[in-house]
């Protein structure tokens, strides 16, 4: 079976999908932007669930309960912040999107939504961004057995929808 991939304009918040990822910060119990948009609909009972999870390193990824999210589950990944290309952002950038991948098949989760990590506050080119988290993903479905049956990359902007369709055509 295949994974259908496809890109979405919207608020990844009201998304009924089994896991949400969650552009995170490494204390993982809220922020800005996408992160504290996710940490007001899921309620205080996550930011709990975070402080058992002692933080995340840049490029890896928690999961934890949706609470009252539509979402089942957030995976939280913490993307790198953009500093010119010269300090692996790409590589970080792309280990967030396969660890991200490796929760949700751990948890044997069908349909997945990720946001455009480390676009916002974080400052990564989003075309770049667009374009590493698409070729990982698809990397990733390709090389191994997945449960996974649906991937949404959720953006923010018509601008950002445009980069991701242009990409999965």
């Amino acid at each position: 079976m295949t994974v259908q991939l496809s890109a979405l304009q919207g608020d990844i918040t009201q998304l009924a999908v089994d896991a949400i990822v969650n552009a995170a910060n490494s204390s993982l119990l809220g922020g800005g932007g996408v992160d504290g948009a996710i940490h007001r609909s899921a309620g205080p009972e996550l930011v709990a669930a975070c402080r058992l999870l002692n933080g995340c390193k840049t490029g890896q990824a928690k999961i934890t309960p949706g609470f009252h999210l539509p979402a089942h589950y957030v995976i939280h990944t913490v993307g790198p912040v953009w500093n010119g290309g010269q300090a692996n952002e790409d590589v970080l950038l792309a280990s967030c999107y396969r660890e991200s991948l490796q929760r949700a098949c751990e948890n044997k989760l069908k349909s997945v939504a990720f946001p455009a990590i480390s676009t916002g506050i974080y400052g990564f080119p989003k075309q770049p961004a667009a374009t590493i988290a698409v070729q990982t993903v698809q990397q990733y479905c390709a090389e191994k057995p997945v449960p996974l049956e649906k991937i949404i990359f959720c953006c923010f902007s018509k601008e950002d929808l445009a980069i991701y369709q242009a990409l999965l055509m």
